[in-house]
């Protein structure tokens, strides 16, 4: 059985697909129509710097963003656990239980990358980047960082690699277009983000490739380890590493970027798509040993074998 034949061991009513999906992603249904039809009328960035002289601190605000995804998941996963009637084993992968290792060699992978990455933007304009390293909040950020991006990106990887390609894979039955479904809409959630009202529209090209990377991980690979590892990395280090004036994470990092606007290129923004990310790919299908690449990516998806497991019908379940 592959990765998304496990939404066939639960009842899996339109309905249920439909209801769980609303009240799982009211908030990014939010900023997608805020995208569509609002992202011009407003200066993005600048009612982020009004805000932000509000508040606390920027450890305070960044916990408020993210406490809500605590909530959002426990809803999604209780749905798919008592509506559903599935494991959450079977949202996570195909796999008999879940691969911790591949989380953290996915998140390793993209930590390394990031790293070296920054050393040489650092050594390149060193001019641009000014050490800010508070110990006190720094700590603080940790903390916070530590304990809600998993949740973060958790809800993020759960409802659009995991909940939604597995049921449109199911309903559409093919692989190709839960994978390109769910990383446009993917890209569309980052849409109201400060980063695409200062650097255009260019931007939505690496949220959708970055979806359309990590939705290529979790098919793959037959589950979500990949996906959760990487995802986590790239967010946790945004976070505690450096910040921007202009960025949607704005925090207490080690660094920041002195640029009071982004001054970032064409091709240093579709650059990690079109190179790293595939190299990426690579490192991880020799790794992981992946085979059987079209058939994984655009093949059909059926009804897996009876004597495999029982198939739940909706009439089977009361």
């Amino acid at each position: 059985m592959d990765y998304i034949q496990q939404a066939f061991k639960g009842k899996r009513d339109k309905w249920m697909v439909f209801l769980t999906t609303f009240l799982v992603s009211g908030l990014f249904i939010f900023n997608i129509i805020f995208f569509l039809f609002f992202g011009d009328g407003i200066d993005v960035v600048e009612e982020q710097r009004k805000l932000l002289e509000l508040i606390p601190s920027k450890n305070f605000w960044l916990a408020v963003n993210l406490s809500p995804f605590v909530i959002l998941l426990v809803l999604l996963f209780l749905l798919v656990k008592f509506l559903h009637q599935r494991s959450l084993l079977s949202l996570t992968t195909s796999r008999k239980k879940i691969d911790w290792g591949r989380i953290v060699f996915s998140f390793s992978l993209i930590v390394i990358i990031t790293l070296i990455s920054f050393a040489f933007s650092y050594y390149s304009s060193p001019e641009l980047i000014e050490l800010q390293f508070d110990p006190l909040k720094f700590s603080i950020l940790f903390i916070i960082s530590i304990l809600l991006f998993p949740i973060q990106i958790g809800l993020e990887e759960y409802l659009f690699r995991g909940y939604l390609m597995q049921y449109l894979g199911v309903f559409l039955k093919n692989k190709w277009m839960p994978l390109l479904l769910t990383s446009v809409l993917f890209g569309l959630m980052h849409g109201a983000n400060p980063e695409v009202a200062e650097m255009g529209y260019i931007t939505m090209v690496f949220y959708i490739g970055t979806g359309l990377l990590l939705g290529i991980m979790t098919l793959m690979d037959n589950g979500l380890e990949l996906a959760l590892g990487f995802h986590f990395g790239n967010n946790f280090l945004a976070a505690i590493l450096i910040t921007t004036s202009w960025s949607a994470l704005q925090t207490d990092a080690i660094f920041i970027y002195t640029e009071e606007e982004a001054t970032n290129t064409i091709l240093e923004i579709v650059l990690p798509v079109l190179i790293v990310y595939p190299l990426i790919l690579f490192i991880l299908s020799k790794k992981y040993r992946w085979t059987n690449w079209y058939d994984k990516l655009f093949g059909a998806v059926t009804p897996p074998q009876k004597e495999d497991y029982k198939i739940l019908d909706n009439t089977e379940i009361q």
